[in-house]
């Protein structure tokens, strides 16, 4: 029987950086991963494919609608080649699996795939596709077995016409009117995908607004861009059935008033959030407690209550981001070794990658008000810069919240181009506890569309934006 250090059961991206960061401290570690590809739902129908559909759509309807005022004319039409794009996403997606399977090698990190299911507290049992087992020992586990979709009880997702983010990654034909379950992050973003490549798409989500965690102005500003791509929002309304007839879905649900509204369309996509996926892990062999939500129970180190027992990222309480995990898998990782790392989970940015993409770290203006932190407020519209009129980007705004008395920078909200990636600047200027006066008197390059987070810091401090 092999004996390890730190076993790691689940590849996804918590698991494999708990892994490549446990090898790097010098301990001896396997990874555990049930299917023959590692990476996890974010890897393999997640994050990565979604991703890669969201920039080729992006593309076609940049053809179909932007070329002409570019100056770039083209001959003939242009169409979408569904399978091209489909063998494209698959590409991206198998090379950046590949990637963790070179990182493994490269770390030294032996794999075993199948399922991996308690014995006891230090014995695990690994059965494959065959159901051989292999049983090793380990001093130290870590579970990161991450989440699957959720449904809503009376749904029978059948993988065809009712389908999960997972099947909408690889559907064989453009839907002619997608019928979203939700208005959250995950079905934005493939509805978005959709919709530029010709589907009708209908939303239905049972809160008053979409992307409902993140500040109100976010919701408002992401809906009327989507409304201006011609999807269709309805909002508190209350599913209660959904039923295939042939190659029809029916969706019935109550309006805010109680009225029954009856939708027609070809597929619909629910999604309704996720849910932590514990199967076959017998963690009750090991004691590990799991609560009335299907969570692993941890503490502020991430134990379990079995104290040589970790868990990370989607299977525990908290956002379910990769880089969330991520941040886990290195911390769990450090504190086997015996060091004292940290994670502000307050500073955890959230992101939506639809176009104009949504950005936020910190707290809304919801929150602040919740708690009763005065605070004040500047606001910048990305219409307003140079950068975003040359790209034809001008959807979208830079949002900062300060401290009233100490000027600190409390909560960052953006939607626009590339804020994705801005986001960052906000999550560093908050680890070092800056103030909005000193994003204000940073320089920022020009023309950028980071100026908007040097005008907005202006604008907080004693309302001084200079362009607008």
């Amino acid at each position: 029987m092999n004996t390890y250090d730190v076993a790691v059961i689940g590849s996804g991206p918590g698991g494999y950086v708990a892994a490549i960061r446990c090898a790097q401290l010098g301990l001896k570690t396997v990874i555990i991963e049930k299917y023959a590809t590692k990476g996890g739902t974010c890897l393999n129908v997640g994050c990565i494919p979604s991703k890669a559909l969201l920039d080729s759509s992006h593309h076609y309807e940049d053809a179909i609608k932007h070329f002409e005022e570019h100056g770039i004319d083209i001959s003939g039409d242009v169409k979408v080649n569904l399978e091209n794009m489909m063998k494209r996403k698959s590409g991206v997606v198998e090379q950046t699996t590949k990637g963790i399977d070179f990182l493994m090698d490269k770390n030294d990190i032996e794999s075993l795939q199948g399922v991996g299911s308690f014995k006891d507290k230090t014995h695990i049992i690994v059965t494959d596709s065959d159901g051989k087992e292999t049983e090793i020992e380990a001093k130290n586990t870590i579970i990161a077995t991450g989440s699957k979709p959720s449904s809503l009880p009376f749904i029978d997702i059948d993988k065809e016409r009712i389908i999960t983010s997972t099947e909408a990654l690889s559907l064989k034909e453009i839907p002619k009117h997608l019928i979203m379950i939700g208005g959250g992050v995950i079905g934005l973003e493939l509805g978005q995908v959709y919709k530029r490549l010709g589907a009708e798409v209908t939303v239905i989500e049972f809160m008053d607004r979409i992307i409902p965690g993140m500040d109100k102005d976010q919701s408002k500003e992401l809906m009327k861009a989507m409304k201006k791509q011609k999807a269709k929002f309805k909002l508190s309304h209350k599913v209660k059935s959904v039923e295939r007839k042939g190659d029809e879905v029916i969706v019935k649900a109550d309006d805010k008033d109680g009225k029954e509204i009856e939708f027609k369309g070809d597929y619909c996509l629910v999604s309704v959030g996720r849910r932590p996926y514990t199967e076959g892990l017998n963690a009750d062999k090991a004691g590990v407690e799991i609560n009335d939500k299907g969570k692993v129970v941890v503490n502020k180190k991430l134990q379990t209550s079995t104290e040589n027992i970790y868990a990370i990222g989607d299977v525990i309480e908290g956002a379910m981001l990769a880089h969330k995990a991520e941040e886990e898998g290195t911390f769990v990782a450090e504190v086997i070794s015996g060091q004292k790392p940290h994670i502000d989970y307050n500073l955890i940015p959230n992101v939506v990658y639809t176009w104009p993409e949504v950005a936020s770290v910190g707290k809304n203006e919801n929150q602040l008000k919740d708690e009763n932190i005065e605070f004040n407020t500047g606001k910048f519209p990305m219409r307003a810069l140079g950068r975003a009129r040359a790209s034809g980007d001008v959807d979208g705004f830079v949002k900062i919240f300060s401290d009233k008395k100490t000027d600190e920078v409390l909560g960052v909200h953006m939607v626009g181009a590339r804020v994705a990636d801005l986001i960052a600047e906000a999550v560093t200027a908050m680890e070092f506890r800056a103030s909005a006066e000193d994003i204000a008197r940073m320089s920022h390059a020009h023309p950028t569309y980071a100026e908007a987070v040097k005008e907005a810091a202006l604008a907080a401090t004693g309302d001084r934006a200079l362009h607008i």
